[in-house]
């Protein structure tokens, strides 16, 4: 029997969120519980202080939740890290590892990121690995030279495959509101389902592949329409049910996507 490959559309919150907000994950919850996502998986990745009041709000609910990140470390002297065996006790069943900002910003290694996907997965958490590249990296022609060499440094050798979620973001697009062509998203997905082949022979198909880069309810169905593509990662509009949810609803009716949702 083929293995079928479930979507996935993960909302990463970033640095936003207070208590109040979780009036809008209970949105998300019950929209999810009556269909709304249709046949795709959803995700919330809040911050890591509302983890634990965010799965009272998703408990009996389809909604998963995520870390946004995690320490490669269990427990140790770490101030201010959060391990992923925390976020596992929280709550989580997902952490997003390697994103953009993170490797940008806090000069964070493929290496590195390897090792929080092991903790992660040794902690039973799936890994969204991140990967993507910079416009002046696309532009002097390393794209792809960039994200497989990302993927090869930040994927765990011999991981579970079924286990393990790969983000294309590409930097150039993360809230600038300039979108990629769908040909462009089903180029660089393809290029990585090659890649996920070679580390996994006869497996890389069980990975899953989302698209992040200013996912939007306007341009969402034509993305995830792309050849390829899994699912997407979702930032700002993530932040409210109903962006989110129309989103998420392109994947209703469990068949191809139909535009008309979104």
């Amino acid at each position: 029997m083929a293995f079928e490959r479930h979507p996935l559309v993960a909302g990463n919150w970033k640095m936003n969120g207070l208590r109040e907000s979780l009036a809008e994950l209970g949105l998300i919850a019950k929209a999810v519980a009556a269909g709304g996502a249709g046949r795709a998986e959803a995700v919330i990745c809040p911050p890591a202080t509302l983890l634990m009041a965010a799965a009272e709000v998703c408990r009996g609910t389809p909604v998963a939740l995520g870390g946004q990140d995690c320490h490669t470390e269990e427990r140790g002297a770490f101030t201010g890290d959060v391990s992923a065996a925390m976020l596992k006790d929280a709550g989580a069943a997902y952490v997003i590892v390697g994103h953009s900002e993170r490797r940008g910003r806090h000069g964070e290694t493929s290496a590195l990121v390897c090792a929080k996907a092991k903790a992660a997965l040794s902690a039973g958490l799936k890994p969204i690995i991140c990967v993507g590249e910079t416009r002046a990296e696309r532009e002097a022609g390393q794209a792809d030279a960039v994200v497989g060499g990302q993927i090869e440094g930040s994927v765990p050798a011999g991981a579970p495959p079924g286990n393990l979620v790969i983000a294309y973001e590409p930097v150039w697009a993360i809230g600038t509101g300039v979108t990629p062509a769908p040909q462009q998203v089903a180029a660089m997905h393809g290029f990585i389902r090659e890649r996920l082949g070679a580390l996994f022979p006869g497996q890389g198909t069980r990975v899953r592949i989302l698209y992040g880069g200013s996912v939007t309810p306007e341009n969402a169905a034509e993305l995830l329409a792309a050849e390829h593509v899994d699912g997407a990662l979702v930032g700002g509009a993530s932040l409210k049910a109903v962006s989110f949810m129309q989103i998420a609803g392109c994947y209703k009716a469990g068949g191809p996507l139909d535009p008309d949702v979104c």
